[in-house]
């Protein structure tokens, strides 16, 4: 950070006024700690947060997007990914043992920090009692959403596996963007279909994407 006067460096600003007083690409450049060869950190910092389209989008890179960053080497690429893990951490800590999913909004604030921002589409399920309390989360498949990956015999594998009463599916949208696919429809309604026949409820579709999830159950699709 030599190319700044010490007292604009982020390190010594933190030092001075704690973390609130930096703004994001401050941030970035305290986790890279140094620029590259003709390369000043917050620069570095600032290309990494325009390729990732700000702050949050840094959760959606894979390693390799962020060493096609001119400048970033292994070891900062490392950096940022644990930081980025770091805080996803942080909102899972405190969760109660067994949390209640009673509405569509308490299934989302529970997933969203953990799958939410993830760089690779996953589809995954809930698997509930007949009080609608958790008792495991499994992940299915990974990959594009299809009929394939999200298919009934390996979501109601699980729940019989767990003698759940109910089950809630989720998947997330590296997009960003939740509105769901006709894919996205197709496999709902092939799933409510498989659920009724075992007799096993699928209570709700989540669809995730960064802070923000769309739900079958709300759209009165299910």
């Amino acid at each position: 950070m030599r190319e700044l006067a010490p007292h604009d460096r982020p390190r010594e600003k933190l030092e001075r006024g704690g973390v609130s007083v930096l703004g994001d690409n401050e941030l970035l450049a305290v986790v890279l700690g140094h620029g590259s060869q003709g390369r000043g950190v917050l620069s570095l910092a600032n290309d990494l947060l325009a390729v990732a389209g700000g702050m949050h989008g840094l959760a959606r890179q894979h390693r390799r997007e962020l060493l096609r960053v001119p400048g970033i080497g292994e070891a900062q690429a490392s950096r940022v990914q644990a930081a980025v893990e770091l805080g996803r951490r942080t909102l899972l800590v405190g969760r109660p043992a067994r949390p209640r999913f009673l509405f569509p909004r308490d299934a989302a604030r529970y997933l969203l920090p953990e799958y939410g921002s993830h760089p690779v589409e996953r589809f995954g399920v809930l698997l509930l009692d007949l009080k609608y309390r958790l008792l495991a989360t499994r992940i299915v498949s990974t990959g594009v959403l299809d009929a394939s990956l999200a298919h009934p015999r390996e979501v109601f594998r699980e729940a019989v596996l767990a003698s759940a009463a109910a089950v809630m599916v989720f998947h997330n949208h590296p997009s960003g963007d939740p509105q769901p696919s006709q894919d996205d429809l197709v496999v709902t309604q092939r799933l409510r279909n498989a659920g009724a026949i075992v007799g096993i409820d699928l209570v709700d579709h989540l669809i995730l994407a960064d802070r923000k999830y769309y739900s079958m159950k709300e759209a009165r699709m299910l």
